[in-house]
């Protein structure tokens, strides 16, 4: 159960990109002035203490006053978050002075880190009233959101490019959402969720054109800090598609230094991408404020391939405040990263998360991860669903 002796502080929601508040209390998407994502606000300066996490349920709603649901009777959870850190051991001959650890997501609902996005977004959405929720997927947000809006008694419709393991199709299907499958990558199947929303009034759940999915995936941030004992690794690796989890992260760690439970230290970032879908990676070396549509077609790292992240802008924004890095890993790459870590440390990894211990071991080589450093790599789902994908 969630404790409900105090409720969300949230009191707005803010344009990053022009300022512009808007309310909290009805539906929202993007910035009505520049269609930029919109990031929710809290009340920061109320004195709140680490204290209050005493005694809570290991979830990701033990940081309920930071995340958006005013009524605690409409938070939807599964028992997301609060997964665990893991220390590399048996490849230690890739770390010899390095402390690396893997935060492992693939124990959450559903497989993946999505369940943290989605719940916080389902939530709110009942909170609001919504009752068809729609969309894109390359995967494991689709199943994440049939699984959310089955416990919420919404309707869920997923569009998923048909080149999709079967698995993800599957899962959808069971918890009872429609699935639409579509010839194409997680663009094109955007495209036809925001056309078919607007026709038939669905609300979208599209990556960072909702503001709420970014609060449920910012909760990797506030474990981060609170699993560390409040003091944050020196690199973390992210594995980037739409961005959500980087971008909330860093949200995270801006609140927890506000709350006075952090200093103002901040690790490096890095978002590693695949060859196929690479547009954040040579933006951020070309030194461009946005990414161009980048498309190689298949990757086995489905979440990858996401050719142009909505929140391009603020993703470089944040791989530059934090000086950070951005590289890309080939298919190859990851398979071989993929049985290399499931046959020495006994985690069978999303080919997601295998693409970092390669973008890991390349930054180590090139001496600009530095001896003595804290090193964070997170999984973000589990590898049994893309098994239709990986050659053994």
């Amino acid at each position: 159960m969630i404790n409900s002796e105090q409720s969300s502080l949230l009191t707005e929601l803010k344009c990053p990109e022009c300022g512009t508040i808007h309310s909290v209390a009805i539906v929202q998407t993007v910035c009505t002035h520049c269609a930029s994502t919109l990031f929710a606000q809290y009340s920061l300066n109320t004195g709140i203490t680490k204290n209050i996490l005493q005694g809570r349920p290991a979830t990701m709603w033990r940081y309920k006053e930071f995340l958006p649901v005013v009524n605690p009777k409409y938070i939807v959870t599964l028992g997301e978050g609060f997964t665990p850190l893991l220390p590399v051991k048996q490849l230690k001959k890739f770390t010899p002075d390095n402390e690396v650890f893997w935060k492992d997501e693939s124990g959450n609902p559903t497989g993946s880190f999505k369940a943290r996005g989605i719940s916080a977004a389902v939530s709110k959405a009942l909170e609001l009233g919504v009752q068809i929720i729609a969309t894109p997927t390359a995967g494991n947000a689709g199943g994440a959101l049939a699984a959310y809006a089955a416990h919420a008694g919404i309707q869920a419709v997923v569009y998923m490019p048909k080149q999709t393991p079967k698995v993800f199709k599957d899962e959808c299907r069971l918890y009872g959402a429609k699935l639409l499958e579509v010839d194409g990558s997680i663009s094109d199947c955007g495209k036809q969720v925001n056309e078919q929303a607007l026709l038939n009034g669905w609300f979208q759940l599209s990556t960072l054109k909702e503001p709420y999915r970014l609060e449920g995936k910012k909760t990797m941030g506030y474990e981060i800090a609170e699993q560390f004992n409040w003091e944050l690794p020196d690199v973390i690796f992210y594995p980037t598609g739409g961005g959500t989890g980087l971008i909330g992260i860093w949200k995270a760690f801006d609140e927890l230094e506000q709350l006075g439970w952090i200093g103002s230290k901040r690790p490096r970032m890095v978002a590693v991408q695949s060859t196929s879908c690479d547009g954040i990676v040579q933006a951020f070396h070309a030194q461009k404020l946005v990414s161009e549509f980048a498309d190689g077609g298949f990757t086995i790292a489905n979440g990858l391939r996401v050719p142009k992240p909505y929140a391009d802008k603020i993703i470089l924004k944040v791989l530059r405040e934090s000086k950070g890095t951005a590289i890309a890993i080939t298919d190859e790459e990851m398979s071989a990263a993929l049985k290399e870590i499931a046959r020495s440390e006994g985690m069978l990894l999303a080919p997601e998360g295998a693409a970092l211990w390669q973008a890991f071991k390349k930054l180590k080589t090139n001496g600009w991860v530095l001896p003595g450093e804290k090193v964070l790599l997170i999984n973000t789902g589990s590898g049994y669903k893309y098994l239709e994908n990986i050659v053994i």
